[in-house]
This record gives structure tokens, C-alpha cells and sequence, in this order.
């Protein structure tokens, strides 16, 4: 079968577009505002990508139109496809139909973390062998890819088949278990329920909860009602691994629960105690100790995290001993903490955060990390939620920890330098990326750390920021 995919260098469709490849596909697709990891991991997998969204494309023939979110009304292949009475289907479906279907699906969801916490459930089970099929909103670097089929589990009888074996799985030679990075933003513009509803977990991570997606969602409540929706997905002989210090996830699971529940960050159920400098800690489950994790990812998030991929693993089957092992050798993923380089002892790095709450864990784990030295925070309110305001008197709290900050604040509906105010000794913002660069390029010194946080390309600022460092130590 031949699929067109538009949209296709989103993170979650540029995953679809991998799976179909994988699965013996001939795979197509189209976007707009290309730029790396997802162009150049689909690049690598021979997809072939098309710039724009011509009506011409459908002179491709394929036999389905997978659509992407970012497609909507107006679009203009979109609209051709609708006049010719084209087949179509969402990202979501087409995964639940063609991969999903027959399988042990642990889904993560979350405000936070999801991509993450993925990515250490995914490589928990793989270190156990049980070789998983996964989905991640990013590359976790133990994959060096966002998205692939379930593969032949070299040790799953040791690890699986002696414990729960629902009759409603399948249990081929290939593994039974997909890892989906499960989001609560809707899932096509003909399909206005969350992503996540589709995917019909048994095992369910709730990370957290908080107010996101404030061009979809009205407020947190209605985020709560789409993560209930989620939970009713989930069978009795499931699990729900939910963050016990949520207020909002317990009114989720009050809501109506059909599933036995643990909770992690709380006393009486998983809990990361003893942490350290390095990262390591304990891992404590019903008060009594399991062992200890050796890494080196920092803040009270990762620890997090970490014990919500403990416990989904512990459901399948994997020992905690062997959870435990498994996070030791995590590498993370790109663009989470991402050293891009480093000029003249300057560090740059790469993160994700794009929301008040992932911002302030962020630059929190990067000062546990370095101490007394300069953080240079440089920023681009990106995201949906953030372009609207809704999060912008959140900002300078989220910042405080950093000894500079560098706002991008171009297209944005709000007064960025305005939002700035309560930081503005140590804030700047700039509508012009190059004179950003400059101006960060001109104070950075030796012992620096330049965190750039963008849920984009950010106009590719962080090669910006090492070619100007290399070109200054130049002259």
C-alpha cells in the first residue's frame, strides 16, 4: 500500500511514517518548515519528502492520506483531497488499526515528561529483552530512532511469558508490547478527541497534569475530562501508574477508575529517596528499599520519571532489580539536555522545555549540575499555549535560577519585554535571531552554560551560537 502522509515531520507523524516504511509501505509525505531531527531521521529511512502542501500531490495516487494535526480547513491539498472524495485517515487511527491492534500497549501521557519517561520505559523493556515496538515524540539516543515495530524477543520467555499473559494478546515470535508517547492534543481537524483515546492502553502512565494547549483546551478541566476519557480505555487487568502528588490526576482517577492503580512520589507506594549530586538514588516501593539508581540525568523530574518507567516495566514483567539496571545505561533523548558543543569552555545545550513548569525543572537541573557558574537561559515562547499568553506572567518565575535571559520575541501576540518586567535586570528581548545571537555571543565567557529552550528549530540558534563563539576566538 502506498501512504501519503501530511504532516509528516511532526514528531508523531514522522514516527507513523517510520512504522509504515517498517512494515513494508510504500511511504510519501509532505510539510511545511522542515528542519532536523525528524527531516533528517526520515531522510535516513528513504521516505521521500515533498516541500508545501500542492494540490498536485495527489497525482501521487496513493491509496490513503494519513492527516496530521497541523493539516486544517484551507489547506490546500487538503481541500483537493475533500473535493475529490479521497480516502483519508488520522495519524491516531491509522496506528490503532495497523500497529497497535492485538497488542500490549503502554501509553505515557502527561504535561510533562512524556517523551522522556517513554524513552526509559522503551529501553527498560528492550534492556529486558523483550525487543518493543515504540512511538516517542523524539529520538532517545539508546535507539538513535523516534519509532519502530515490535521486534523478536530474544529472552522473552524469562522475562514475560511467567507472568500476566491476558489471552486477548498476541504472542507471536514478535514482541507483543508498544511503548506510545500518548498526547491529549486533538487528533485531526475531522477528529477532536485527544490523541491518546485511540490507543486503548493496558498498562497507562500518568505523568502529571497541568493547564497546556490553550488554543484547544478552555482550562485544566477540560484537559482532566480527556485524561478520564483516557482512563476509561484501560482494562481491569491493566494498570494506571499515576503521580501521586497531582491533585489534578486524582480528580482524573475520582472521576470513575476500573483499573488497580500505584501511585510513585508518594510514601506508601514508589518513591525516590537519597538522591544525590551525581543523580543516583534510592528507589523505595510500599516502604521498603529496591535498589539504587546509578545516572546521571538530575532534578526531581527525571527521579520521577524514572519511577513511573519502574513500575509500567514491573506490570509487564521486568524485575525491578533489572528496571533499575536498565536506567543506568539511559543515555536520554535528543534535545533534552543536549550538549550541541562546546567553545572555549562555553556549553551549549538543547532542550525541549516550551512551558513555565518544564523551563523551571530545566534550568533548576542544569544549576544542581554546575554550581555557582552563569547560566544564560535564551528562549523562544513557541508553543501554541505560550504565542497566546496564557503562561507568560509564569515566565519570570521560571527564569530566576538563570543569571542571564535571552527572549526571542518575535511573532508573538504579547509583550515579551512587558511579561520580562519582574527579571529585567538580567532579561532581553529580541525580535531579531542574529542580533540575539550576537548579543549573547558578546558577554559569554569561559565557565558559561548558553541553554537554549524551543519546542522548534529556534532558526537553527544553537550552530548560530557555536559559529559565532568559534568565530570570536578566531580574531
Amino acid at each position: 500500500m502506498h501512504i501519503h502522509i501530511l504532516g509528516v515531520c511532526g514528531t508523531f507523524m514522522g514516527g507513523i511514517a517510520v512504522l509504515a516504511k517498517a512494515a513494508g509501505h510504500r511511504v510519501t509525505g509532505c510539510d511545511a518548515n522542515v528542519y532536523p531531527p525528524m527531516s533528517t531521521q526520515l531522510e535516513s529511512q528513504g521516505i521521500e519528502l515533498i516541500e508545501g502542501f500542492s494540490p498536485e500531490q495527489t497525482k501521487l495516487n496513493p491509496d490513503m492520506y494519513v492527516i496530521g494535526n497541523v493539516v486544517t480547513r484551507g489547506n490546500a491539498l487538503m481541500e483537493e483531497i475533500l473535493n475529490k472524495g479521497l480516502p483519508y485517515i488520522s495519524g491516531p487511527q491509522w496506528l490503532a488499526e495497523n500497529v497497535l491492534q492485538g497488542k500490549w500497549v503502554l501509553a505515557v501521557a502527561g504535561t510533562h515528561g512524556k517523551t522522556t519517561t517513554s524513552s526509559m520505559l522503551a529501553w527498560i523493556l528492550e534492556y529486558a529483552g523483550l525487543a518493543p515496538g515504540f512511538l516517542i515524540g523524539g529520538v532517545p539516543e539508546n535507539f538513535a530512532i523516534s519509532a519502530r515495530l515490535p521486534q523478536v524477543p530474544p529472552l522473552m520467555a524469562q522475562h514475560a511469558r511467567t507472568t500476566i499473559r491476558p489471552e486477548s494478546i498476541e504472542w507471536s515470535e514478535l514482541s507483543p508490547f508498544f511503548v506510545i508517547e500518548a498526547d491529549e492534543y486533538d487528533t485531526a481537524f475531522f477528529d477532536k478527541r485527544s490523541k491518546f483515546v485511540h490507543y486503548r492502553p493496558r498498562t497507562a502512565v500518568l505523568n502529571n497534569l497541568e493547564f497546556d494547549h490553550a488554543d484547544i483546551f478552555e482550562d485544566l478541566a477540560a484537559i482532566e475530562k480527556q485524561f478520564h476519557h483516557l482512563v476509561r480505555t484501560v482494562p481491569q487487568q491493566g494498570l494506571v501508574v499515576a503521580n501521586g502528588v497531582e491533585a489534578s490526576l486524582q480528580r482524573v482517577i475520582d472521576k470513575g477508575c476500573w483499573t488497580p492503580v500505584e501511585k510513585f512520589g508518594t510514601d506508601d507506594n514508589w518513591q525516590a529517596v537519597n538522591a544525590q549530586g551525581d543523580g543516583s538514588f534510592d528507589v523505595m516501593f510500599a516502604g521498603k528499599p529496591q535498589g539504587r539508581v546509578l545516572w546521571d540525568l538530575l532534578g526531581e523530574h527525571n527521579r520521577m520519571n524514572a519511577l513511573a518507567s519502574i513500575a509500567a516495566a514491573r506490570h509487564v514483567g521486568v524485575s525491578v532489580a533489572v528496571a533499575i539496571a536498565a536506567l543506568g545505561e539511559f543515555k536520554n533523548v535528543k534535545r533534552r539536555m543536549e550538549i550541541r558543543g562546546v567553545v572555549n569552555n562555553i556549553t551549549v545545550y538543547d532542550d525541549f522545555a516550551h512551558h513555565p513548569t518544564a523551563i523551571t525543572t530545566t534550568v533548576a537541573g542544569l544549576r544542581s549540575k554546575i554550581g555557582k557558574a552563569r547560566i544564560l537561559a535564551v528562549l523562544e515562547p513557541r508553543s501554541n499555549t505560550m504565542k497566546l499568553g496564557v503562561m507568560k506572567s509564569a515566565l519570570p518565575a521560571s527564569l530566576v535560577e538563570a543569571d542571564l535571559v535571552f527572549c526571542f520575541g518575535a511573532n508573538l501576540g504579547w509583550d515579551a519585554t512587558e511579561a520580562l518586567a519582574p527579571i529585567q535586570h538580567k532579561a532581553k528581548v529580541f525580535d531579531d535571531l542574529d542580533a540575539m545571537v550576537a548579543a549573547i555571543v558578546a558577554v559569554a565567557k569561559a565557565g558559561d552554560y548558553v541553554l537554549a529552550m524551543s519546542n522548534g528549530g529556534f532558526g537553527g540558534v544553537h550552530q548560530k551560537i557555536l559559529d559565532a563563539l568559534n568565530s570570536r576566538l578566531k580574531n
